[in-house]
């Protein structure tokens, strides 16, 4: 068997048992058997799999659950294996090759690592050196990089739907603002169908959209006029709510643009949390974000220069030592990322284990470097996947700082505890993950049962349904993707439930009037064209249903979408030469008349 091919089910199963207790129990079981995990052929992992590997996991998540992820290993394990996989060398190749995918992404962590993998690999091949663990972590990169763009696409095709939807409603404006929308949404459409990412367009279009939605409520409030108060009332709280909307999501991108110093620094977490909780009395606004960006930015450019200086001192101390691979890679991956403007605190911390496991045992006694660096960046792992898990980073907490500290005084470590309480939060996350893709399925399908209904729920429910679709397709997730399938969840079945209280009510108009009931009242204004004005329309939401096409269309019927929204059920409003009156009936049409004054 290809001596990487055992490494298939630490990859697909590592979401439910950490991948260390996987690799010692492949490499017992292939030791009862007389052979080890790279010698083993198909026939064997497979026994394996379905034996031990089936066996452990029941210990971490109900066996049904248990039974579909090793019939999965099992599937994919004979679709490899159908073609040799590529050797060392070629293999590299490859992998350069994948990695161009995310040559856009340069401030990924991720993307910077393994620019250092594949230059050392490089090294080390000229070098005669074997490549395959570097090649395997490369391979791991991209997997993470792949998970990373996956949701990060989910997320964009969300935005890319309300983008859409909102511009609907005000490209009747006109202007060089809706225009550059127009482009700027075409730009993330065809981003998305070449798998590409453009959060800068995403950010912009948003501001756009929000400044639009606003010119459209004032333009509504005066074509209501100076004495409809009540009106004037509803237009100032919904453009309220249109700002506050807006801070909550600069707030959400200025945390993911500043994750990383957050991470390094609770301090500024704690300021993150104040802003979002502020509630009633210190409501969110843009300004505030906006300032507290600038502060971050302040604080991100000394943290830099400090880590500059780490790096540098880092690299003298280690410099008389024999630098072995995975040094090699960290101290390249934290020059990449230091000279990007992105923190390395991931590598800073790797390289100073490194560092203190020499210290502590100059003639290697104890840990080397290269030992203590791949212990520290075991710890990295181990921490990294907690996050992921609620809860799990702070059960880990001590148990971290105390297995640092052993790093850091040269001790070998038994990290067997650490890797147990995550692979019990593993098995805790995976059944709320299963809960979560029911909860999906059970909101799609009835989603489909409503879908007929017009009218601003439904529409929001389809893009939801749509952005659940996508997220249920996700495998393993991180804790920013598993928190957004939760918020989703949440949303789509409040949703769901106005969506099927108005169904219910369309069907006791239909029981009550007969099955024509409905299709009838839609054709209460269907007359014939000599019997209409000149000038009349009727609509059901944003839809015409008769009435000329001209430039007035689309400004009208944005104006039926705002008034529904308001709860307004009769308009009136004057211009130069014409009197317009909009009345909506009790079944949600609306008869809008336009004459001459």
């Amino acid at each position: 068997m290809n001596a990487s091919l055992h490494q298939l089910p630490v990859k697909m199963l590592g979401d439910l048992i950490s991948p260390r207790a996987l690799e010692r129990i492949l490499q017992d079981a292939a030791a009862e058997r007389g052979t080890t995990p790279e010698r083993m052929d198909v026939r064997t992992l497979e026994s394996i799999l379905k034996r031990e590997v089936f066996k452990r996991l029941q210990l971490s998540v109900p066996a049904p659950l248990a039974k579909r992820r090793v019939s999965e290993v099992l599937e994919e394990l004979s679709q490899v294996t159908q073609e040799r996989l590529p050797a060392n060398d070629a293999a590299l190749d490859e992998l350069e090759e994948q990695a161009r995918r995310f040559a856009l992404y340069f401030d990924w962590p991720e993307t910077q690592r393994l620019r250092g993998v594949l230059g050392v690999a490089r090294q080390e091949q000229e070098g005669g050196q074997d490549t395959a663990a570097l090649v395997q972590e490369g391979q791991d990169l991209i997997a993470q990089m792949d998970r990373r763009l996956q949701e990060g696409l989910v997320m964009q095709a969300q935005d890319l739907a309300e983008l859409r939807a909102v511009f609907t409603r005000v490209q009747g404006l006109g202007g060089r603002e809706v225009r550059r929308l127009d482009t700027l949404i075409a730009q993330i459409d065809e981003a998305q169908t070449q798998s590409t990412l453009l959060p800068g367009e995403v950010d912009r279009a948003r501001t756009l959209t929000y400044n639009l939605r606003k010119q459209l409520e004032s333009s509504v409030v005066e074509g209501l006029g100076s004495g409809d108060r009540s009106g004037d009332a509803q237009a100032q709280a919904r453009v309220l709510e249109l700002e506050r909307e807006y801070a909550r999501q600069a707030l959400d991108t200025a945390e993911r643009e500043f994750a990383p110093l957050l991470l390094l620094r609770p301090d500024l977490r704690g300021q993150l949390e104040a802003l979002r909780g502020g509630g009633e009395q210190h409501p969110l606004t843009a300004q505030a974000v906006e300032g507290w960006s600038e502060t971050l930015r302040a604080v991100l450019a000394g943290v830099l220069d400090e880590q500059r200086a780490e790096l540098a001192a880092l690299e003298r101390d280690l410099a008389s030592h024999p630098a072995g691979a995975g040094v090699r890679v960290s101290l390249d991956a934290a020059h990449h990322l230091l000279d990007g403007g992105t923190l390395a605190s991931d590598e800073l911390r790797a390289l100073s284990t490194a560092r203190g496991a020499l210290q502590a045992s100059p003639d290697g006694t104890a840990l080397s470097g290269e030992a203590g660096l791949n212990a520290g960046r075991e710890l990295l792992e181990i921490e990294r996947t907690a996050r992921d898990l609620p809860g799990a980073a702070a059960e880990l907490a001590p148990l971290l700082l105390e297995a640092q500290a052993a790093l850091s005084n040269g001790q070998a470590l038994d990290l067997d505890p650490l890797w147990a309480v995550l692979e019990r939060h593993m098995g805790a996350a995976a059944q709320e993950r299963e809960g979560f893709d029911a909860r999906a399925d059970r909101i799609v399908a009835e989603y489909d049962a409503v879908r007929g209904l017009a009218g601003e729920t439904t529409q929001r429910l389809g893009r939801l349904a749509d952005t659940l679709r996508a997220q249920r397709r996700l495998g393993p997730m991180s804790a920013p993707a598993r928190a957004r399938y939760a918020q989703t969840l949440g949303d789509a079945e409040t949703l769901l439930a106005e969506a099927q209280a108005e169904y219910r009510a369309a069907q006791e108009v239909t029981a009550t009037f007969g099955d024509d009931a409905l299709s009838g009242l839609l054709g209460v204004f269907e007359l014939d064209a000599a019997e209409l004005p000149a000038e009349v329309w009727t609509l059901q939401g944003c839809m015409l249903l008769s009435g000329p096409y001209d430039k007035s269309t689309v400004p009208l019927t944005n104006l039926i979408t705002v008034a529904e929204d308001m709860g307004v059920t009769e308009v009136t409003m004057h211009s130069a030469r014409h009197r317009w009156e909009a009345q909506q009936d009790a079944d949600g049409l609306w008869r809008v008349t336009r004459t001459q004054r």
